[in-house]
């Protein structure tokens, strides 16, 4: 292969992550609605480019489930549905129970200061009203939480961030009503005092616990619909 060829090989390879991981990110935050119509042209378009990495992007977030066919080459957003939510969380409580047992084995003072001063942030902008800061102090609670697993366990990491992904776009809806936020923001306090005691099984239990407070977080929000 020449070395144009070679060149023109890696930009195509990059339109294609490009395209896949943006289609993603739009498709996992909300962007498109339930049953929304997405087509290779329209999509293309957004995106600057050509319907070849657009065509493949759909593809493949057809397997993740993430878009389904509708009709000759074309794509649709499914709707949520309870099945696949509570298959969601249930997923994450057993990963991130079994995270946290792991990283009860890693705890240091500093991790364990951090931690409260993010739950201590977190209530200050509740007692503000402030409920969008408390979504991303919480959100930062956890991503400093499972960073502490990227070194030891990577794959372990990698899998907890994927599932993360797909459940956020059910989350955020728990945290626009005060009770979701308080329980929440409890749940992390529970959380620092598992891992200040270095007990692996309380962890695992006490995680799991947070995740299916959040499932019927997340139920009662979307009753009131």
């Amino acid at each position: 292969m020449d070395t144009n060829s070679a060149k023109k090989s890696k930009n195509m390879l990059s339109a294609r992550e490009r395209t896949y991981r943006l289609l993603r990110k739009q498709l996992l935050t909300g962007a498109y609605s339930p049953n929304q119509r997405l087509t290779e042209e329209s999509i293309a378009r957004e995106q600057g480019v050509s319907r070849t990495p657009v065509r493949e992007a759909l593809h493949k977030l057809e397997l993740e489930g993430l878009v389904k066919p509708a009709g000759a080459r074309g794509f649709q957003v499914p709707e949520d549905s309870v099945e696949e939510m509570n298959e969601l969380f249930e997923i994450r409580a057993v990963m991130e129970g079994h995270a946290l047992a792991c990283i009860s084995a890693m705890v240091t003072d500093e991790l364990i200061q951090s931690l409260h001063l993010f739950i201590n942030r977190a209530e200050k902008a509740c007692l503000a009203g402030n409920l969008e800061d408390v979504f991303e102090y919480n959100t930062h609670f956890h991503d400093l939480l499972y960073r502490q697993l990227a070194r030891e366990k990577p794959r372990l990491y990698h899998l907890i961030e994927d599932m993360r992904d797909y459940v956020v776009r059910y989350r955020k809806n728990t945290l626009v009503n005060l009770k979701g936020v308080r329980r929440s923001i409890e749940g992390h306090k529970k959380i620092v005092m598992a891992l200040s005691l270095g007990d692996p099984q309380l962890c695992e239990h006490v995680m799991r616990k947070h995740v299916h407070e959040a499932r019927e977080d997340t139920e009662l929000s979307r009753g009131d619909e």
